[in-house]
């Protein structure tokens, strides 16, 4: 398994990835002007979804939080007409099962990343693995991370972080939900991708036997934080592409991982950063 994975390291290392495109001027200067409506947005967002989250929850149980979760989804995307962005889906893998397990495994690029995937799948009740730091502090997001299901893990004690994802593989797999892991770790700063470290996936798909996995590429979005939001840059071509799942009949974790990052990889290569 491990050799596998460190010639992908070093392919991902040597690959030529098309160069960050600049911003128009155009482009930046009108981000100067929207970014504090932008912001304004967010925040209010998060704070509007986080009263409701926490009545939801408390007062009515899972499936209006869940509810309320796919309001912030949405409410957030919506946030980026604020600056002339919008996602755009383009579906490859057809239309999915709802009573079976999903693992959904994509590539990560910023903090928009789980309202796009969340939103697109919400049907299909999404679970996230997050580090640990976004379980507090964040309105909604982090009231979310703590009651939604979703595997919160230390990245600095293995031993806790693995049993986290058995636990929440034998979760999804149990109740017919969807996982999504980032298998890179950490978030792209400039569009490229990162060489997958394989221990979380391979333990969801140890526990998860009869999930079907979708890899998903993500473009873009890294831009939102390009400038560290001094501006967020205007009119970002933000997308979303759902690759053909995989069936995991017949294959064994590497081959499987080895298919998702193959995928998302040539997808990535195939689209030039606008």
């Amino acid at each position: 398994m491990l050799p596998f994975f460190y010639d992908a390291a070093m392919m991902l290392e040597n690959q030529s990835f098309p160069s960050p495109s600049p911003v128009s001027a155009r482009n930046r200067l009108l981000g100067w002007l929207f970014t504090p409506l932008f912001a304004t947005a967010f925040f209010g967002v998060l704070l509007l979804n986080h009263l409701c989250q926490v009545v939801a929850f408390r007062f009515f149980g899972y499936q209006a939080h869940k509810k309320t979760v796919d309001w912030l989804c949405i409410w957030l995307l919506g946030a980026l007409r604020c600056i002339g962005s919008k996602v755009r889906y383009h579906n490859l893998a057809g239309k999915l099962p709802t009573d079976r397990p999903l693992i959904l495994v994509s590539n990560h690029q910023g903090m928009y990343d789980i309202p796009a995937i969340g939103w697109f799948f919400r049907h299909h009740h999404p679970k996230y693995v997050t580090k640990k730091e976004l379980s507090k502090g964040i309105p909604a997001i982090s009231f979310n991370v703590r009651n939604g299901g979703s595997a919160v893990i230390d990245r600095n004690n293995r031993l806790q972080a693995l049993t986290a994802l058995k636990e929440f593989a034998i979760y999804l797999g149990k109740n017919k939900y969807a996982g999504c892991i980032f298998p890179e770790g950490t978030r792209s700063r400039d569009g490229s991708m990162r060489a997958f470290k394989p221990a979380g996936l391979a333990m969801m798909l140890k526990y998860m036997p009869d999930a079907l996995i979708v890899p998903i590429a993500l473009e873009n979005f890294w831009q939102i934080e390009r400038f560290k939001f001094k501006p967020v840059p205007f009119a970002m071509p933000l997308s979303v592409t759902i690759l053909p799942f995989i069936e995991p009949n017949g294959k064994n974790e590497t081959q499987i991982i080895e298919l998702c990052q193959e995928a998302i990889q040539k997808q990535l290569g195939a689209l030039v950063l606008a």
